[in-house]
């Protein structure tokens, strides 16, 4: 039995290895999705003890929240799940416009209530941030929506580490997510010690850096997405990265794992990280996350793993 745990300093308590759900009805981010197979992985995840779901408005837009939402009625647990969205954008003429301002926000999750079928948001970020709105100001909004019930904790995603100072003025934000890897430690220097100091839980994206830290890719392997752009993955950088991930594989051999579980695993060591989202497209790739949580690190392992990425 996994054991849940809390996510700063909410009474939110979650399985440390989550659900992200851009591929579940994400079709502005991932062409040819079947939707069914995409209800039937979240189905799957709860199925097998995953109680923590990220979704958003973008993810679509709006069709995630729907398929989310969907699912939660299907299976009559909505009290049992973690239910996370994120919202802050709207369209105007075809374009993303972001938007944080106190009144956009209330409207914004009450929308999502709608898709998602339920009268309660248990975690609700700030997507991105806009460039008017004072952070204290829209973190106020939510607060209210709290206090009213509509959202059980207040997050924030994407933010620089002056706008979550300015968005923390008055010790209201529970959770920050931002782009945080192996591969990508900079929240190490500011973020995880601001987290740790405020009891603020930090949720990484990417954390597999786009399948590299999958174990997965070879020298041939070849991309024709955006990953072709991601300097992580062009020339002597692609061939440097694979060797420090084989460097994991050898681990992960000794603990009869894979190289994602040991990655997913190490994180969940670090300050604030109480929990991780990987995203999955089929039913399988959710439960291969699940394995992480059969994988313990020593303090030597951890310290290997961070002295090969540094």
């Amino acid at each position: 039995m996994t054991k849940n745990v809390r996510l700063g300093g909410t009474d939110l308590y979650v399985n440390p290895i989550g659900l992200g759900t851009n591929a579940v009805g994400g079709h502005n981010i991932y062409p040819n999705l079947n939707e069914e197979t995409g209800k039937e992985t979240v189905h799957v995840a709860i199925k097998n003890g995953i109680n923590f779901l990220d979704t958003a408005y973008m993810y679509g837009p709006e069709r995630s929240e729907i398929l989310i939402g969907e699912v939660l009625k299907e299976q009559g647990k909505r009290d049992e799940i973690i239910l996370a969205t994120k919202g802050a954008q709207r369209y105007v003429d075809g374009k993303v416009i972001l938007d944080n301002s106190p009144a956009f926000l209330k409207q914004t999750v009450e929308n999502s209530l709608k898709r998602l079928q339920t009268d309660y948001i248990d975690l609700f970020y700030i997507h991105f941030p806009d460039e008017g709105t004072p952070k204290d100001e829209a973190v106020g909004a939510l607060k209210e929506l709290r206090d009213e019930g509509k959202i059980r904790a207040i997050g924030v995603s994407n933010f620089s580490m002056e706008q979550l100072e300015e968005a923390n003025k008055d010790g209201y934000v529970d959770v920050i997510q931002g782009h945080y890897n192996l591969f990508r430690r900079e929240a190490e220097k500011d973020f995880l010690p601001y987290t740790k100091e405020h009891n603020i839980s930090f949720i990484p994206y990417f954390p597999l850096a786009s399948g590299l830290l999958g174990g997965k890719y070879t020298k041939e392997t070849t991309f024709e997405d955006g990953r072709a752009r991601n300097p992580l993955f062009q020339g002597e950088a692609f061939i440097q990265n694979l060797e420090k991930v084989e460097r994991l594989r050898e681990i992960a051999d000794s603990k009869n794992a894979e190289v994602a579980h040991v990655v997913l695993a190490w994180y969940l060591t670090q300050d604030s990280i109480d929990a991780v989202i990987p995203g999955a497209k089929k039913p399988e790739q959710v439960v291969h996350n699940l394995k992480t949580l059969d994988v313990t690190l020593t303090q030597s392992e951890i310290e290997l793993i961070h002295s090969i990425f540094i």
